[in-house]
């Protein structure tokens, strides 16, 4: 009798469970990036696995939010957006704790990234999102923010002197780039390409193969590339706590599985050529051919001057910003610092 009653309630709660006929998904990019690719596997990997009952349809380019990338958390919290993969920076205005990833050469590997996102701090900050309205499902990933701009290479802090830079609208980065002598300007990304063509701004910063290759910004003028890898850039696949909550636990499960799948995908395809050859092996593995193995390679041969930096250079730039690491610690809060740097030291 207990088995038969327990059947008839899951037929109940499959025959009440409510499914709109689209789920809407933002992301701030165009659809021919890695973000954007991981974006549509998501959407049709939740499709199968939840057999047709979850339609994701993906606003590309920042549809949902009119231009404003920072408010991209709170059309998610309230409901607006069903589901989003987001970027750390954009959505740290409203989290102060995803400044850790802002942090000024505070990840120098993907490993120890990798660490922190599974260790006790990405736990914690997931825990945050959840008390914020925001069920996250797996990390994905930007990639580290690489410097451009259309007047002279950048090898020290010298060279960015008065340099007119692009950054997106997180206080943090302000601070960041004025510490190191630029000048900088918020500015949704929405704005950029016109902004770089008409020399409104002189520069700024992004990945490389998420952003600066798709979008081949040196047709724009951004023909000197600094590599310093001074902040890496975390995405979250996330749902809007409202919308989680109409779905069944099978449903849950589905979309929680098809996340983390879709979210391998998308990172690997942000380190493709960046790292140390796992990203293409696993693609490689999947059946997926990654055009532009070596993008380094690639810049150059469009006539991007190319100017990798050592540790010692790196380190003088981390002088000039020491004072913003420590001010931005105490923002983000002690616990969740202490946290971080004891999941960066077990992957060392």
């Amino acid at each position: 009798m207990k088995r038969i009653l327990a059947g008839i309630l899951v037929l109940l709660g499959l025959a009440l469970a409510q499914f709109k006929s689209e789920y809407k998904l933002s992301v701030v990019v165009a659809p021919n990036t890695a973000w954007g690719m991981g974006a549509q596997r998501f959407a049709d990997l939740v499709k199968e696995k939840t057999g047709g009952r979850v339609n994701i349809k993906v606003y590309f380019s920042g549809q949902l939010f009119a231009g404003q990338q920072t408010n991209e958390f709170q059309l998610l919290r309230t409901g607006v957006a069903d589901f989003a993969i987001g970027s750390t920076i954009n959505w740290s205005p409203q989290v102060k704790e995803l400044n850790l990833f802002n942090l000024p050469f505070f990840f120098p590997s993907y490993r120890e990234l990798d660490a922190v996102e599974e260790g006790q701090a990405g736990k914690a900050i997931f825990q945050r999102l959840r008390q914020l309205g925001v069920e996250p499902l797996a990390w994905g990933e930007n990639g580290y923010r690489q410097l451009t701009n259309s007047k002279r290479p950048v090898r020290t802090p010298e060279d960015l002197q008065g340099l007119k830079i692009r950054v997106v609208g997180a206080p943090i980065f302000i601070d960041t780039f004025r510490a190191l002598g630029a000048n900088p300007t918020s500015m949704s990304w929405a704005e950029v390409l016109t902004a770089l063509q008409q020399g409104v701004i002189e520069g700024q910063e992004n990945p490389i193969v998420g952003v600066i290759i798709p979008y081949k910004l040196w047709e724009l003028g951004q023909r000197y590339l600094t590599v310093w890898n001074y902040v890496i850039d975390p995405l979250i696949f996330a749902a809007s706590a409202q919308t989680w909550r109409t779905f069944p636990s099978d449903v849950q499960k589905a979309i929680q599985e098809a996340a983390l799948e879709a979210a391998r995908y998308q990172k690997a395809l942000a380190r493709a050529g960046m790292d140390d050859g796992t990203a293409l092996r696993y693609l490689s593995s999947q059946g997926v051919k990654v055009e532009i193995a070596d993008p380094l390679a690639y810049l150059r041969s469009h006539g991007v001057q190319v100017t990798v930096l050592t540790p010692l250079e790196i380190g003088r730039f981390r002088e000039r910003v020491s004072g913003v690491v420590q001010r931005w610690m105490g923002e983000i809060g002690g616990t969740l610092i202490v946290q971080a740097e004891a999941d960066k030291k077990r992957a060392k």
